[in-house]
C-alpha cells in the first residue's frame, strides 16, 4: 500500500512539474505580430533563461516597436539588455495589474538580475492608472509612463505571464554598449581553421568591409571549407565584380545566430546580399543531428564551428552556397538513385565521405534516405511493433494493477 501511494505521489509530482514547464518561443509563435520580438529572443539567448525561471512576466511589444529600437543600431548585447528589462521578475497577469495595490508596484527584471544594471535601473514601476489603463516605467526614465497594457497573450498562472505593451521601455543603462570585445579579426581566424581560400577571396573584395560593418550589430558567417571553395574559384572568376561581392555576402546573415539557435529556428532567412527584389536567401534546416544550409541549387552541411560567441558565429560549410540570382541555369540537385539500386550497392555513398571534393548525392536532396535494404525494413518495422506492443501489455498491467 505504502509503495502504492508513494507510487502516485511521483505520479502526480511528474504531471505538476511538467505543467509548470513553458516554451516562451513556443508561446510567441502563435502571435505574428510578436514574431520579431520572438526571434531576438533566441538571437540574444534570453529565452533559454526565460524558459529556466518560474514566476514571471514576459512584457512583449510587436514588430513595430521592435522596429523603433533596432532602429537605434545597438550591439546585440545591448539588445539583450533592453529586451531583459521587459522580463519582470514577479507575476502578473491581466488581473493582477489591475488590482495593484495603492495602483504602484516596483518590479525587479532580468537586467537587474544580471548585476549590469546600477541603482535602481533595473527595476520597472507599474501603475494602474485612470480609465483601466496600465503604465510601465522604468526607474532610470524619469518616472514617466513610457508604455501601456495592451492585452494578455498567454498565462500560467503563478508561473509564467505574457503581456503585450504598447512600446519599448526607454533606458539609457540598458542601451549602453556592452563592453567592447577583443577585435577580431575573422579573415586570420577562417584561414587558420580550414577557411583560407574563402579567406583570401573575401580580402580582396568589397564584400569583407560587408562583414566588418556587422560585427557589433551581430553577424553569422558560413564559410566554404577549402576543398569545396578551390573547386568552385574557376566558375567564381567568370563571374562579374558585382555578382563576385553578392556570392561572397549570400555566405552571411545580419544577425548573430548560435547552432542551437539555428536548430531551432529552422527556416528561410535573409542574407548580407539581399537587396529588394534581389531576395538572396536560403533556409536553414536540420537534417537529423546536422544542419543544412539549403539553396535551390544545392544544400550544403555545417561541418565544423570556428567561433560562436555573440555577436559573432563563424561555420564551415562543405560546399559553397549558390544562389538562383547568380546560377539560374543550374539544374537541381540529381534526383536520389531508385530504392533497388540503393539497396543491392550501399557501399559508394561511404566512398563518397573519403573524397570530400566529390560531390555527394545524398546531401543535395533533403529527400534522400540513407541506403538500406526492405529486409532491414521489414525488421526495423516488426521491431517497433514489438515494442508498441510490450508497451500496451505493461500499459494494462499497470492499470488493473
Amino acid at each position: 500500500a505504502v509503495s502504492a501511494v508513494s507510487f502516485s505521489l511521483s505520479v502526480l509530482l511528474f504531471l505538476s512539474s511538467a505543467a509548470r514547464a513553458h516554451n516562451i518561443t513556443t508561446i510567441l509563435d502563435k502571435y505574428p505580430e510578436l514574431s520579431t520580438f520572438n526571434h531576438y529572443l533566441t538571437v540574444t539567448q534570453l529565452a533559454p533563461e526565460i524558459n529556466h525561471r518560474e514566476t514571471i512576466t514576459v512584457c512583449a511589444v510587436d514588430n513595430a516597436g521592435m522596429s523603433d529600437l533596432l532602429s537605434k543600431h545597438l550591439t546585440i548585447g545591448a539588445i539583450k539588455n533592453v529586451l531583459a528589462l521587459h522580463v519582470l521578475l514577479d507575476y502578473f497577469d491581466a488581473k493582477k495589474l489591475h488590482q495593484i495595490t495603492d495602483g504602484t508596484a516596483l518590479s525587479a527584471t532580468m537586467f537587474q538580475a544580471t548585476g549590469s544594471a546600477t541603482g535602481s535601473s533595473g527595476f520597472v514601476n507599474i501603475t494602474d492608472l485612470a480609465g483601466g489603463k496600465v503604465g510601465f516605467s522604468p526607474q532610470d526614465n524619469g518616472g514617466d509612463v513610457a508604455a501601456t497594457f495592451v492585452k494578455s497573450v498567454e498565462a500560467i498562472p503563478y508561473n509564467i505571464s505574457v503581456i503585450q505593451i504598447s512600446n519599448i521601455l526607454p533606458s539609457p543603462e540598458a542601451e549602453a554598449p556592452a563592453p567592447s570585445p577583443s577585435e577580431l579579426n575573422i579573415t586570420a581566424l577562417m584561414s587558420a581553421h580550414g577557411c583560407k581560400v574563402f579567406a583570401e577571396t573575401l580580402l580582396s573584395n568589397p564584400a569583407e568591409q560587408t562583414f566588418e560593418d556587422n560585427l557589433l550589430s551581430g553577424v553569422t558567417i558560413f564559410c566554404p571549407g577549402d576543398d569545396a571553395m578551390k573547386a568552385f574559384l574557376p566558375k567564381f572568376k567568370n563571374l562579374t565584380a558585382n555578382a563576385q561581392q553578392s556570392l561572397l555576402e549570400y555566405h552571411g546573415i545580419p544577425i548573430y545566430q548560435s547552432l542551437a539557435g539555428l536548430k531551432s529556428s529552422n527556416g528561410l532567412t535573409n542574407t548580407l546580399a539581399t537587396d529588394g527584389a534581389s531576395k538572396y536567401d536560403f533556409t536553414v534546416q536540420n537534417d537529423g543531428t546536422d544542419v543544412t544550409v539549403i539553396t535551390k541549387i544545392v544544400t550544403a552541411k555545417i561541418t565544423n564551428t570556428l567561433i560562436d560567441q555573440p555577436p559573432v558565429a563563424i561555420y564551415e560549410l562543405n560546399k559553397v552556397l549558390l544562389p538562383t540570382e547568380l546560377f539560374s541555369s543550374l539544374s537541381p540537385a540529381p534526383a536520389p538513385a531508385p530504392a533497388a539500386d540503393a539497396a543491392d550497392s550501399p557501399k559508394p555513398s561511404k566512398k563518397h565521405h573519403k573524397s570530400p571534393p566529390a560531390p555527394v548525392v545524398h546531401s543535395d536532396s533533403p529527400a534522400d534516405s540513407p541506403g538500406g535494404g526492405a529486409a532491414d525494413q521489414t525488421a526495423d518495422s516488426k521491431a517497433a511493433a514489438a515494442t508498441f506492443n510490450d508497451r500496451v501489455l505493461v500499459a494494462g498491467f499497470l492499470i488493473l494493477w
